[in-house]
């Protein structure tokens, strides 16, 4: 058997010289492969711009509560490719394993037959097969990017659609207004399915709407259909049903009571599903995923850290992720002050000043470090932009060399650390804290 590894390098080699989105090579595989795609069960398709995976693991967690099995295809993955594609078990799903994976993949480049072909559409295809082959009860089903044109868009046998939070990221593709880009978002909505929208910017709502009226699709949206609120350390979900007095989410931060809301109104107006009130409790509390404002207390970076800091991982990477972590972080800062570090490393693509803006007057000092990727912004220039948004900032070649740097200040009390600024970067903190792939690897 092939490794995994070797081949998605392989894969990564028929990228087509120009990306152009469509559905045209998804739907070319997807007949060679024998269509699994109709072969899936129920599918619960979610978009939007930041949100998506904190609801799916909502979701995840509360049907596996429940006792459903659950298959679940999410992206980017953290540290292994095997974090996309989770198979549904009685009792919590599993991660593919490799052998199985590198079947599935190696199917798929081999009825390729070499055409050009972007990565995500021939590793969804992948994914697609491996879920025919498995028993499922839900498949949660994360778009990779936008909506309409998106490799997963192709699926018909629909429970529900979901739109979590539209900002802007990506508008080199979607566009470059909340209108255009809620237009591409809106483009999985499908005729009669039912639709649960997330509280949005008026103009991104106005157009889910009209495309919702257009196929008839029943709306669900929040902040007028359903409600959820803090109350008494814990969250208060509000819809036609009745109420759910309901612990706080397991996620840390404001914004997780959105995204916990969003899962709780899917699951609860989809009457095929029959979600016992503990499943909410157990779920909600329960859920775990990684570099979401993730509490990093164990592994190796967090024996670098200043002793008695607080060392925090979260992969935001555009405005509205910035100020979700600005706001979370200022939330703790209510309960205990400490000084706010930033270590930062982000790709050139994405809009590092509107995402630093959100931490002028909250952080102490941004130090800046490299995203191991081709495109990653240099970290001089994120110094730069830091100091243009009023916070000081300096450069580091490595997380470790910039835990270090913290130390030397020795700041009293001790700091409260955020590494941020993208998903690649949150995958190598990650691997590098040196925890075992089973526990690291998203939950």
């Amino acid at each position: 058997m092939i490794p995994v590894d070797a081949l998605l390098s392989r894969l990564l080699a028929l990228h087509p010289k120009r990306i152009d989105l469509s559905l045209d090579r998804m739907w070319r595989i997807l007949d060679r492969l024998d269509h699994p795609e109709r072969r899936l069960p129920p599918v619960i398709h979610v978009a939007g711009t930041n949100g998506k995976g904190s609801t799916v693991a909502f979701l995840r967690a509360i049907l596996e509560v429940a006792g459903f099995g659950v298959h679940v295809y999410t992206s980017p993955h953290l540290v292994r490719f095997n974090e996309r594609i989770r198979l549904a078990r009685r009792g919590g799903g599993v991660l593919v394993g490799d052998d199985e994976l590198a079947d599935a993949l190696a199917t798929c480049e081999r009825l390729n037959g070499g055409d050009p072909i972007t990565f995500f559409e021939i590793t969804t295809a992948a994914s697609f097969l491996l879920f025919a082959r498995h028993p499922a009860d839900v498949l949660l089903l994360e778009v990779g990017l936008g909506g309409r044109l998106d490799a997963t868009n192709v699926v018909d046998r629909l429970l529900a659609t979901i739109i979590t939070s539209v900002s802007y990221d990506h508008q080199e593709f979607l566009g470059d207004t909340i209108e255009l880009i809620a237009t591409e978002k809106a483009g999985i909505l499908k005729p009669s399915v039912p639709a649960i929208i997330a509280p949005q910017s008026p103009g991104g709502l106005t157009v889910i709407e009209r495309q919702a009226a257009r196929l008839c699709a029943p709306l669900r949206i929040g902040g007028r259909h359903w409600t959820v609120t803090p109350e008494r350390g814990g969250m208060v979900f509000r819809d036609e049903h009745g109420i759910l007095d309901l612990p706080a989410p397991g996620l840390c931060g404001r914004h997780q009571f959105d995204n916990a809301g969003t899962a709780i109104a899917t699951l609860r107006y989809l009457p095929t599903l029959q979600i016992p009130s503990t499943a909410f409790e157990q779920g909600i509390k329960s859920v775990e995923w990684p570099a979401r404002m993730q509490p990093l207390a164990r592994g190796r970076l967090a024996e670098l850290a200043p002793e008695g800091a607080e060392l925090w991982l979260d992969g935001g990477h555009n405005p509205d992720g910035g100020r979700a972590a600005a706001e979370a972080l200022g939330d703790l800062d209510k309960c205990a002050a400490r000084p706010l570090i930033l270590i930062v490393g982000m790709l050139a693509s994405k809009d590092c000043e509107g995402f630093l803006t959100n931490f002028a007057g909250l952080a102490h000092t941004v130090i800046a470090v490299r995203v191991q990727q081709d495109t990653a912004l240099p970290p001089e220039e994120i110094a730069q932009i830091a100091r243009r948004v009023g916070v000081p900032a300096e450069v580091r070649d490595s997380i470790e060399s910039a835990l270090a740097a913290i130390t030397v200040l020795g700041l009293n009390p001790a700091p409260r650390i955020l590494i941020t600024g993208s998903l690649y970067l949150a995958g190598e903190v990650l691997a590098a804290n040196d925890l075992s792939p089973a526990r690291q690897a998203r939950a």
